[in-house]
């Protein structure tokens, strides 16, 4: 019995000389390996809308814990902009991938699944894909058990005063108890624990200055680095991006 699911492509390998495997993110049943016959040759329908970021609707015949069988798909978003700038395929790829390790240490699927996709519209929608996956990186690491103390002091508490970001003692600093961390800006502080709770299907519009996006940035890559055992080769181009950029 066929069964319809809603999903992205986040890997695929080949199989055979004319197949592939790929992983599906669904949203009904997480990630899910799928076996697509015959899809590498040219006539096959199913030869472009089976690349990584492919986006749509899975007719499948769905094995639980097996490979399931794909036999159509429908696209929802071809993520045109996204797919046409080589900077925001680079960030949307690592979206995809991250997601992909966050998703295996939750059962909470359905909200990651979310994030991802709201996210990728963001960025196909021309809001910026640097501010958009730090917000996703922050609220990832609630899933992942490590978030950052966002409230107050990360050492005393102390809801005032606070002058910084530290990753080694785990958040928000206070003046009482920064050692020689270097200050950061007061609108780091602020947008960065808003980052955390805005709701990303409804930005309308992001304004954050260049400096900002960067103190912001380095300290999650600081804060992944050390909490999140995470290691991911598409994290490494996007750092060399931002970089350039």
């Amino acid at each position: 019995m066929i069964e319809v699911v809603e999903g992205i492509v986040v890997s695929e390998k080949p199989y055979g000389e004319t197949s592939k495997i790929i992983q599906v993110f669904t949203k009904e049943h997480g990630i899910i390996g799928m076996m697509v016959r015959g899809c590498r040759t040219l006539k096959s329908p199913l030869r472009s809308v089976t690349d990584k970021l492919s986006y749509g609707r899975f007719s499948i015949y769905y094995k639980k814990d097996k490979l399931s069988i794909l036999s159509e798909v429908s696209i929802i978003d071809p993520f045109k902009q996204i797919k046409k700038d080589i900077t925001k395929v680079s960030y949307a790829s690592f979206l995809i991938d991250l997601s992909e390790q966050v998703v295996k240490q939750t059962s909470l699927y359905t909200t990651i699944y979310a994030f991802l996709i709201d996210s990728l519209f963001k960025i196909n929608e021309g809001f910026d894909p640097l501010v958009i996956i730090n917000m996703v990186e922050l609220k990832y690491l609630d899933y992942l058990g490590v978030l950052p103390v966002l409230d107050g002091c990360a050492v005393c508490g102390n809801k005032t005063g606070i002058i910084t970001l530290s990753s080694d003692k785990g958040g928000y600093l206070c003046t009482k108890c920064r050692t020689n961390e270097p200050i950061i800006s007061k609108k780091a502080i602020q947008l960065i624990r808003m980052y955390y709770y805005v709701d990303i299907s409804k930005i309308e519009k992001l304004d954050v200055h260049e400096d900002v996006k960067k103190e912001i940035n380095e300290f999650l890559d600081q804060y992944y680095d050390r909490y999140t055992g995470l290691y991911l080769k598409s994290k490494n181009f996007v750092r060399e991006l931002t970089q350039i950029l």
